[in-house]
Parts: C-alpha cells; sequence; structure tokens
C-alpha cells in the first residue's frame, strides 16, 4: 500500500508543477486517437457531463481508436483501460470482465459490472450479463465507468459499460466488412447508414463463425442492430432501438495442470460428452423519448420503455432449455437551477425490469435432449429502484459536489410444477449512497474522490442451491447473502497541451488509488463438478491505477495502462469439498490472509501506434501492441497459481479515399511469439480443472469498402 501512494504522490507532484495550457478542441478530428477531457458523456452521473467534471475515472473509447483491431471480443477493444481486465475464454466473444475485482468471480458470463447497449441494461434484473448483441461493426463508442456505481445503477460495484450505437454519423454511408483469420475465423456483414433533416437509420449486419483454436470451441453469430432516431418537436428527440441475436457456441472446459502441460488446446474429455454448449435466441426491442423544455431549457426528461425475449439451450450435466420474456422502463428528470449564483443540477430516476419464463430440464444423452422431464421450474425474476443525484458548485468553475443514492429491490421467484416443496421465494434490498468532490486545478486538469457503499446481490445461476445448505431441498440458497461493500478512491486526471513544441504536445493522464472493504463477498466454489457459491467473509481490496496517451510526434501515439491490486481475504472460514485420489474430502478452512484468486497483482499493456499520410488519398497505420499480466492465484487456498504471461500483437493497415469511395485494408498478429499460457482461470474447482489456455498466434485480416452518398 506504502509502495503505490508513494508512486501516486509523485505523479501528483510531477502534474501540480508544470505548466499548463488550455485544451485545443479536436472533437471534428475523427480519425484522431487523441484522448480529450472534454467528450460529452451520458453514463458518469447519468446526465449530461464532460469527463473533466465527473468525479470518477471514466474512460471513453471512440471507433476510430479500434479500427485496426480485430474486434472478435471485447477484450480486443478495451485491453488497455486501467482497472479493467478482461480473461477471454477459447479466445471469441465469451469474455470475463472485471473491474477492481468486481467480476472476477463469474465463471461464466458477467457479474458486478452494469453492461448498458445504446443506455438499455444488457444486464438481466439480477446483474448477470452475456454480451451477444455488442457488434463491435455498429458500435460508434464505448462510454467507462471505474468503481462503485451502485449508488445509480443495479448491480454495480464495479462500474458501468455502456455500447453505444453509432448513430451520430454526419451523413448517409453504406459499408461492407469483410474479416478472415486463422482457425477459421470469419466475419461479413454491412452497415448502412441514412440521414435526413428529419431523422437518421442505422443498420448493422454481421454474421460471424469461428473454429476455435481448442477442440471442441466452435462458435458462429448473426447479428442484428438497429437505431431510429427522429427529432419530432424543437428540444426534442426520439429513437427507437432493435437488435436480433442467434448463435451457438461449444464449450471446451477447464483443464487440469497435468492436462494443460500435456496439451493446452484439449477439451475435457466430459465436457465433449455432454456436448457441452450455448444455443441463444434473443431480440430486443426500445423506445426512448427525451426533451428539454423551461426557461432556458432547464429541465431535461427522459422515458424508456423495451421489451426483450430470449430462448436459450444449454447442455451440461442436464439439457436445460430456459424460455424469458422481459419487460424494462427507465425514467429521468434533469433539473439545472441557480442557488447563491451558483450552478446546481439535480435528478431523480428510475429502473423497473421484470423478467419470467419456465426453465425445463431434461437428462442429457451426448449432447442431445433426452425423454425424462426432470424438472420444470417458473423463474422470475425483478428489480425496481430508484435513485437521487445533486450536483452543486461549490467554487464557481472549479469545485464541485455530488451527492447521490439509490434504492433497489431485487426479487427471485422460484415455482417448481414437479414438487412444490422445492418453491423457493428470496428477496435482497438496500439503499446505497455515494459522494464526491471535484476540485479542477486547471480548466483541463482535475482532483477527485469519493466515499460510498455498493450492494451487490447473488444473480440467479449463482443462487443454485448447493447439497452442502442449510436446506438443501430448496430450489434457492436460502444461505447467500448479497454482498456490500464501502468504496473510496482518490484520483487525478486531465490533459496537458503545450503550444507550439514538436515534441510531447499533447498528454492525457489518469491515476487512481482506492480501497474497498466487502463484507460477504461471493465467491464460486465446486460439489462433484457443479459450481455453486459462497459468502466468503471479509475481504480487502487495495490498489493503483495508472494511464496515459502522449502524442510524441505528430501522428505517433503511445498508450499506457496500469494496474496493482492488493486484494485480499481479511476473514474467511470455508467448508471446502475436495477430491483427493477419487475420494471426496469435506472440511473446514481458514483462508483468512489469502489473496483473492483470478485477479493479478500487476497488469500492464501498452500500444504504440502511428499513422501517416503517404498522399492525398491514402493513409498508413501501424500499432504495436504488448500485455503483460502477473501470476495470479486459481483458487482461494492459494494452493495453485497461473504463471506469468506476456503477449506481443501488432497491426497495419492502409486508409484509401478515392472522392465518396473509401477502401481499408488491415491485418495484424496475435501473440507473435507463439505463447503458451492460461487467459482464463476457473476459480476453484474440486478436480483442479482451473487453466484455460489462451490463443496462439494467429492471424488475421480486413477489407471494408465505403461508400458515401451527399
Amino acid at each position: 500500500m506504502k509502495t503505490f501512494i508513494s508512486i501516486t504522490i509523485t505523479l501528483l507532484t510531477i502534474f501540480f508543477f508544470q505548466e499548463v495550457y488550455p485544451q485545443i478542441d479536436t472533437t471534428n478530428q475523427r480519425d484522431s486517437i487523441i484522448y480529450q477531457t472534454d467528450e460529452i458523456i451520458v453514463t458518469g452521473t447519468r446526465t449530461y457531463k464532460k469527463i473533466i467534471d465527473i468525479p470518477y475515472s471514466v474512460h471513453r473509447v471512440d471507433q476510430s481508436q479500434f479500427k485496426l483491431d480485430r474486434r472478435v471480443g471485447v477484450n480486443d477493444i478495451l485491453g488497455t483501460i486501467p482497472g479493467l481486465f478482461l480473461q477471454s475464454r477459447y479466445g471469441n466473444h465469451d469474455v470475463r470482465i472485471s473491474i477492481r475485482g468486481f467480476g472476477s468471480r463469474s465463471n461464466t458470463g458477467i457479474r458486478g459490472v452494469r453492461i448498458l447497449l445504446d443506455g438499455i441494461p444488457e444486464s438481466e434484473p439480477d446483474g448477470q450479463t452475456r454480451i451477444e448483441a455488442i457488434d463491435f461493426n455498429s458500435v460508434g463508442r464505448i462510454e467507462i465507468v471505474k468503481g462503485n456505481s451502485s449508488s445509480l445503477y443495479t448491480n454495480a460495484p464495479g462500474g458501468v459499460i455502456n455500447f453505444i450505437n453509432d448513430i451520430e454519423f454526419p451523413r448517409s454511408f453504406a459499408i461492407n466488412f469483410n474479416d478472415f483469420g486463422s482457425f477459421g475465423l470469419r466475419r461479413n456483414g454491412i452497415k448502412a447508414g441514412v440521414r435526413t433533416d428529419d431523422y437518421a437509420f442505422l443498420t448493422t449486419y454481421s454474421y460471424h463463425n469461428f473454429d476455435g483454436y481448442r477442440d471442441h470451441s466452435q462458435d458462429y453469430w448473426h447479428i442484428l442492430n438497429t437505431v431510429l432516431e427522429t427529432t419530432p418537436g424543437d428540444g426534442s428527440r426520439l429513437n427507437i432501438f432493435g437488435y436480433f441475436v442467434d448463435g451457438l457456441i461449444r464449450l471446451p472446459g477447464s483443464l487440469t495442470k497435468e492436462e494443460f502441460d500435456e496439451d493446452p488446446f484439449q477439451a475435457d474429455s466430459v465436457q465433449v460428452s455432454r456436448d457441452t454448449r450455448r444455443l441463444t435466441k434473443k431480440g430486443r426491442l426500445g423506445l426512448r423519448f427525451n426533451t428539454f423544455f423551461g426557461k432556458k431549457d432547464n429541465n431535461e426528461l427522459e422515458l424508456t420503455a423495451y421489451g426483450t425475449i430470449k430462448y436459450f439451450h444449454r447442455t451440461s450435466r442436464d439439457y436445460k432449455i430456459i424460455d424469458r420474456y422481459g419487460i424494462g422502463a427507465n425514467f429521468r428528470f434533469v433539473n439545472h437551477i441557480k442557488i447563491f449564483d451558483r450552478d446546481n443540477e439535480f435528478s431523480v430516476g428510475s429502473d423497473l425490469l421484470y423478467q419470467t419464463g419456465p426453465v425445463e430440464y431434461y437428462n442429457n444423452i451426448n449432447g442431445k435432449k433426452g425423454d425424462i422431464l426432470s424438472a420444470l421450474v417458473d423463474e422470475s425474476i425483478s428489480n425496481t429502484g430508484f435513485y437521487l443525484s445533486n450536483s452543486f458548485n461549490l467554487i464557481k468553475g472549479k469545485f464541485d459536489l455530488l451527492l447521490t443514492g439509490r434504492y433497489d429491490k431485487v426479487m427471485f421467484d422460484n415455482i417448481d410444477q414437479l414438487f412444490e416443496v422445492r418453491n423457493s421465494r428470496e428477496t435482497f434490498e438496500a439503499f446505497t449512497p455515494k459522494a464526491a468532490l471535484n476540485y479542477k486545478l486547471t480548466p483541463s486538469v482535475a482532483v477527485y474522490t469519493s466515499y460510498g457503499f455498493s450492494f451487490d446481490s447473488p444473480a440467479g445461476n449463482e443462487l443454485d442451491n448447493p447439497p452442502t445448505s442449510t436446506d438443501p431441498l430448496k430450489l434457492l440458497n436460502p444461505d447467500l447473502e448479497p454482498q456490500k461493500s464501502n468504496n473510496f478512491e482518490l484520483g487525478i486526471k486531465g490533459n496537458l497541451v503545450y503550444r507550439g513544441t514538436k515534441f510531447f504536445n499533447n498528454v492525457y493522464f489518469e491515476a487512481t488509488i482506492f480501497n474497498t472493504i466487502i463484507e460477504d463477498e461471493i465467491v464460486p466454489f465446486e460439489v462433484y463438478g457443479d459450481v455453486f457459491f459462497r459468502n466468503s467473509a471479509k475481504t480487502n481490496r487495495r490498489g493503483l491505477e495508472v494511464g496515459g496517451n502522449v502524442e510524441i510526434i505528430q501522428g505517433l501515439n503511445l498508450k499506457t495502462a496500469y494496474t496493482y491490486s492488493d486484494f485480499k481475504y481479511d476473514e474467511y472460514i470455508a467448508r471446502t469439498i475436495e477430491d483427493s485420489s477419487g475420494v471426496i474430502v469435506t472440511r473446514d478452512r481458514d483462508f483468512s490472509g489469502k489473496i483473492v484468486p483470478s485477479v493479478p497483482e500487476h497488469n500492464f499493456s501498452i500500444d504504440l501506434s502511428y499513422q501517416h499520410k503517404i498522399s492525398k488519398n491514402v493513409t498508413a497505420f501501424i500499432k504495436g501492441n504488448y500485455r503483460y499480466v502477473s501470476k495470479m492465484f486459481a483458487d482461494d487456498g492459494n494452493t495453485a497459481e497461473n504463471d506469468s504471461y506476456d503477449i506481443l500483437n501488432s497491426s497495419a493497415g492502409l486508409d484509401l479515399q478515392f472522392n465518396r469511395f473509401n477502401v481499408l485494408l488491415s491485418g495484424g498478429v496475435i501473440n507473435i511469439f507463439d505463447k503458451i499460457y492460461s487467459a482464463f482461470i476457473n476459480i476453484n474447482s474440486t478436480k483442479k480443472q482451473y487453466y484455460e489456455a489462451g490463443e496462439p498466434r494467429n492471424y488475421y485480416a480486413s477489407l471494408r469498402l465505403g461508400y458515401i452518398f451527399n
């Protein structure tokens, strides 16, 4: 802890005593990858704010920053954001996202981080998320709020990521994209936008097919995204959002250390015999109305309503068929007034999301649905919440106080249609306040701090009842409690812009220290190969995040991200079930003082990119990426480790402009030195099957053809 506090104090001292000039507005330079803190975002405080005015660690990634990247998974796009740790399973879209350790416990899906698409939750009412509908060919920008956001969003102790489709295009266009790569990777599709004086319409269709670099890891996807934006009146906007996803992914499972050393790309034989896979069909339709009114349009009202349909087949020990029908709504009101000649912004809002549907369990016969119906359960999950937020300018143009608070109630109601005695209902509720301060040292440099509480209810799959619970007959685990935490952070961020210099004339930087104390942290464990969850008493997380983006000379940019994590269990006595030479042994073990698994102490990445205009119509790009991840533990007892690894990637491309035609040629190499490493840890495996291989050296290429109509 002393080490990273010393580093942070040093950084603050350096930045405070440098000569700082006002920022240069480069928002119209769409091809620039220079990070600007004056960019407008929405997700930080659920109001329109500039990054420099938000007392949190906030990042925005524009599509121009990942136009040369492979775009298969979110780890291809967000790998250089400090505080984010991304673990890819099988090299496809299935990626574990964790922010400051929140989300690292999830062996499937995403937990602890609220995922939005166009501001509408992709996360389920219980916080569980899969991101099959996120298409990086359609996404225009990504907004990331790191750290505790529970005072504004449901189940968001780690933060919020909002993927926003590219509806802000200036002119009508059409693009055909074609991506190819090793292991049968193929992505093809079209993207088109129509803009008139009255409306804008965006549609993107993508087809993805990938054989996988491991046995039994194939996947394919059809993804359709659409956005319609109109202006029915002065100061108002109406948006219609829609998507449809259809796809399948096969899961090769995790390996023991011995199996990994023998062949890291083999599949677990049990998963192959079960043909473990997920078949997904889902769709969503949303409607949003936004309007400004009052004196000088000082009031804003936003109403959002949406409906979802989801259909899943999942094979494991059982053959499971899941139907989900959901409805949701958001309300938001913002008022801007002057109090004692100081700006004051007050907002209030609410969220409602209800999801229900049957789950059928059949016997699994080599991946085929058997005829025996073993269970039929009606599952319903609802989340109701409302929040208040008030931002007051204490010192004009310099010092702001933000107070936020949210009440959430999450309900689970499971009805077993075959065995009534198994019926279960669980309710979790809490109020989570937060206070934050933001002080501008200059118009482009600010220090910020915050303290608040978070509340994270168990997800539906985390409530699966283990045989070790106090009432193993029930469908839902009666012993599992939500995890709650106290969160503190202190940071600095800004842009240093030097005029008239050739080198280092634009520098973006960020440094944040944080400390989180978690009560009843939810962690996974296994019983006879099935994953369940339990509370681990008390955990202390301390960390440092440092990031920067430097324009070394014109066209040459350096982007870095470093995260230091010191996460330990302060108090944790757990009952473990272990497989010892085929004999199941149950014992109580004290894990107090142990390091939290699946979180590296050091996580470092660096991007170096260069673009050069060869001629009036041709621009060349080249980019290199290096990533280092220190060793991690794979279990709560710290008996198994995942070795450290470092990966080097590269990409290059040509952007050709011919009047209204555009051709973008690009390609790259992943894992240039063909390192063998485990990219994903299956935490607390009874059979010690912790390891899932990262992708070996592979290649990709892309051809994009575009035309602008007016």
